[in-house]
């Protein structure tokens, strides 16, 4: 079986044709903003990947979703961070029209039937803030509410349909989805860095925006930041989704050390083996997960999981770059990049700094907090 063949069929099962368009551009083609490949990506379906079938989408398990965001990964890292963003906000809407006899449902038929790219607005990218934090002000008119503030880095910022934001209402945190071309919304520039800049990370700015009330979803997400059911599945899809992504990234030096060839077999083997355990590690969560396990030990153990990735993908990228050599890296510009690129799991929240005393607490007997 070649390196990584199962993600790249899994890509094809739920995106077909996706893989090969992304191959015929260049690195820096699809990095760009501006870049096909988000293009590329509604065209095959990918906003509908994690919808249920029944509510018109492709259904994907998280074993199957993990092997898509590798795959995605491996060829346009900004493409897969785009698309880690958008599916985790649908992850959490399916999470919550699970046993509810709200509007979640029709909101998930219609991202499916129309292909709409949702932004997140959660509270990534916030020094010192909690994953969970409200990133816009909210406040009551009739039954609407009225929205208000700004979020950078937003990823998808200048293709989503809808944005997703975390608000409070009344002491209670809500998600509010948030059409691209509501009166009162505006993007402005704000990544500066050439490294994922087609992710299109720039700020939302809110003043004002109206939303009604089938476009809100409450949450149960204590004061003291303890984990509800519905956030804690949310963020289980986004610690194994974002870790696939740059895990993919990383595996993109892999093959290029693979595909030169020029370095010692046990060398070669060594990198394969650490990008494909840390795949398996991602697995073992993956699977628990589509066999209906949820709660705080599970995402205790995809923070775990993350972690350990994280790391191997430092070493990894290290000694790819190391065995591809210099003129490979003073060649072309993708080495560095891809290297660069891969490091960027380690800004995505929750942190290991952050989290740390939390886990060591909770590990102690005591409930997870997200820090």
């Amino acid at each position: 079986m070649r390196f990584m063949e199962k993600e790249r069929a899994a890509l094809q099962e739920f995106m077909p044709g996706l893989d090969e368009e992304l191959f015929l551009h260049s690195l820096t083609d699809l990095e760009r903003p501006g870049n096909p490949a988000i293009a590329a990506f509604k065209s095959a379906g990918g906003p509908g990947l994690l919808i249920p079938a029944e509510h018109g989408g492709k259904g994907a398990t998280p074993l199957q979703g993990i092997r898509v965001q590798r795959a995605v990964g491996s060829r346009s890292p900004s493409l897969a961070v785009a698309s880690t963003m958008h599916h985790f906000s649908v992850a959490s809407l399916v999470e919550a029209s699970v046993g509810s006899d709200g509007l979640e449902w029709m909101l998930l038929e219609a991202i499916a039937r129309e292909n709409l790219l949702l932004a997140s607005g959660f509270a990534e990218g916030r020094t010192g803030a909690a994953i969970l934090s409200p990133t816009m002000r909210a406040v009551r008119r009739g039954r609407n509410l009225i929205v208000s503030g700004a979020k950078k880095p937003c990823t998808l910022s200048r293709s989503m349909d809808l944005l997703t934001a975390s608000v409070e209402v009344d002491g209670q945190l809500a998600v509010a989805l948030i059409p691209a071309g509501s009166r009162g919304l505006a993007v402005r520039p704000f990544w500066n860095s050439p490294v994922l800049a087609g992710a299109e990370s720039d700020e939302v700015l809110l003043d004002s925006v109206e939303v009604p009330p089938e476009l809100v979803v409450m949450t149960e997400t204590s004061q003291d930041r303890q984990l509800d059911e519905l956030q804690t599945s949310g963020f289980l899809w986004f610690e194994l989704l974002v870790s696939a992504s740059y895990l993919g990234v990383a595996s993109a030096l892999v093959e290029r050390v693979l595909q030169a060839g020029r370095a010692d077999a046990v060398e070669r083997a060594n990198l394969v083996i650490e990008a494909d355990a840390a795949m398996t590690t991602l697995e073992g969560v993956a699977r628990a997960m589509g066999e209906g396990e949820r709660g705080q030990e599970m995402f205790a153990g995809a923070l775990c999981a993350r972690y350990a990735v994280q790391e191997a993908i430092g070493r990894i990228a290290r000694r790819s770059v190391e065995l591809l050599g210099g003129m490979a890296y003073i060649g072309s510009g993708d080495v560095a990049y891809l290297s660069a690129a891969s490091s960027a799991l380690m800004f995505h929240p929750p942190s290991r700094t952050r989290m740390s005393q939390q886990l060591c607490d909770h590990f102690a007997g005591q409930p997870l907090r997200v820090a």
